[in-house]
């Protein structure tokens, strides 16, 4: 499953949203009816999974840890427990629960990022601001694509040098 997008939508006064209609073929081509909604680790938006990409997640991060390891075993609870089962009603809604639209601060309008095997969910004000101005952007993915794989550390580290000194 690829998402591809940026879609303009709006919540209802309870808590709804229509997944945008894209986004809803490529769920029914490939025989997915459950998503999974959780904040996402480092940004002010949710995460939309697809069950299977959120099932691969889970094993992924359950195979890096060690269940053994309290700290370890607390970072997974934590992130497990900030998630949700979510399905699409009849007329393509899912409901966003109160936390969640209070812990990324959703407002009315929101939109709606394809990102591959996941979809985004943004407050259209703070998606904005978070947004690189286009030199930085153009930049930064020329350093990344320009070096080697084995720069890969190097550039990720030059890049992070390079935004952090800017936001002082």
């Amino acid at each position: 499953m690829r998402f591809l997008g940026n879609i303009e939508a709006k919540i209802d006064t309870k808590g709804r949203a229509f997944l945008p209609a894209t986004f809803r073929k490529i769920l029914s081509a490939n025989g997915e009816e459950t998503l999974v909604v959780r904040k996402d680790v480092f940004q002010s938006c949710l995460i939309l999974y697809p069950e299977s990409t959120w099932i691969e997640q889970i094993d992924l991060l359950r195979s890096r840890l060690n269940r053994w390891d309290a700290q370890q075993q607390q970072l997974f609870r934590q992130f497990i427990s900030d998630a949700e089962q979510v399905s699409l009603d009849s007329n393509g809604r899912f409901l966003i629960s109160k936390r969640h639209i209070q812990a990324t601060n959703l407002k009315q309008s929101i939109r709606f990022l394809g990102m591959g095997d996941n979809i985004e969910i943004w407050n259209n004000e703070e998606y904005d601001k978070q947004m690189l101005p286009q030199e930085k952007f153009s930049k930064g993915l020329q350093d990344i694509m320009s070096s080697g794989n084995d720069k890969k550390g190097e550039v990720q580290s030059r890049y992070s040098e390079t935004t952090d000194m800017e936001k002082e």
